[in-house]
């Protein structure tokens, strides 16, 4: 497999070898991106692998390297051949303290996003269940058991809930902008 490391990619960029296609949703990129990555989620890459250059290297970067790994897959099996999967992904670039761009106004990621609503509807239950009645602690287990379903099978519905929501999705005025990236 073929992989470089941040430092590596920095250099590559520099020197205008290739395109650095950024894997992670929405939020995740406008809260944190290397200049001029261009925005491709894991999801969409199917969809979308047309608007890349088969001819130049693709690199391939996501938080910490699994998303991307899995990226480089489906890019390879897609046709392309020089697909390179940049190790540690962003989290790596941030700790060699690299530029990172961001947008002004960008969302919360969604796993913060979820571990807020998931909070406040266990706070929200317990509340209910000694204001109102007892029995509404059912929502705080339901929430719970919920939490516990999501890491026994590194899901998450209520992330894929809110990914959905018109503050986790690119803007329409940004629209063009992300995709011309």
């Amino acid at each position: 497999m073929n992989e470089c490391t941040v430092i590596g990619l920095k250099e590559e960029l520099e020197r205008g070898n290739g395109t650095l296609v950024d894997v992670r949703e929405y939020a995740e990129f406008a809260g944190g991106r290397v200049s001029d990555a261009k925005l491709l989620p894991l999801g969409e890459i199917e969809a979308r692998h047309s608007e890349l250059d088969h001819e130049k290297p693709i690199y391939v970067m996501c938080r910490t390297g699994r998303r991307s790994s899995e990226a480089q897959k489906k890019l390879k099996s897609l046709g392309f051949k020089n697909v390179i999967n940049v190790v540690g992904g962003m989290e790596a670039w941030k700790s060699e303290e690299l530029p990172v761009e961001k947008d002004e106004k960008a969302p919360w990621v969604i796993e913060r996003q979820v571990r807020f609503v998931a909070g406040s509807v266990v706070l929200l239950g317990v509340i209910l269940a000694v204001l109102v009645h007892p029995y509404l602690i059912g929502i705080s287990a339901f929430i719970g058991a919920g939490l516990v379903f999501s890491a026994a099978t590194d899901s998450c519905a209520m992330g894929m809930i809110l990914m959905k929501m018109p503050w986790n999705r690119i803007p329409e005025a940004k629209s063009n902008e992300v995709q011309a990236a």
